[in-house]
């Protein structure tokens, strides 16, 4: 929805022609709807502000449930929840030692999507 004073803002196209050289490359660029489909998943697990802050204190740090329950005042429970779904989306890896299971950032990509929507919205 359009917030009224926002309405002013919005350009609307006012011509009914279809630009067919720039409609024939937009399609030939468009990635496979499979490939669509993955990204929109990975946006969706962003939006959790739990699994947003639990990605952000693994940034440099590689800690078990009990640490992350405790620097986000939470229930492991509930972390361990949330870790689950960050692992199974491969954005988030384990190692056990012993009886401890300590998590750490998939990769860098993990961090570079987390900063450039750091970015995006400092702009």
């Amino acid at each position: 929805m359009v917030r009224k004073d926002m309405e002013k803002e919005i350009e609307k196209c006012e011509c009914d022609i279809i630009h067919e050289d720039a409609v024939i490359k937009a399609k030939a660029e468009m990635y496979d709807d499979e490939q669509l489909m993955d990204v929109a998943d990975v946006f969706k697990i962003f939006s959790d502000f739990t699994r947003v802050k639990i990605l952000n204190v693994l940034f440099n740090n590689e800690l078990c449930v009990c640490d992350i329950a405790y620097i986000l005042g939470m229930s492991k429970s509930s972390i361990s929840h949330q870790l689950r779904i960050l692992k199974q989306a491969n954005l988030v890896k384990n190692r056990r030692e012993g009886k401890v299971v300590y998590y750490s950032l998939a990769d860098s990509h993990v961090e570079t999507i987390f900063n450039e929507g750091i970015s995006h919205i400092n702009e």
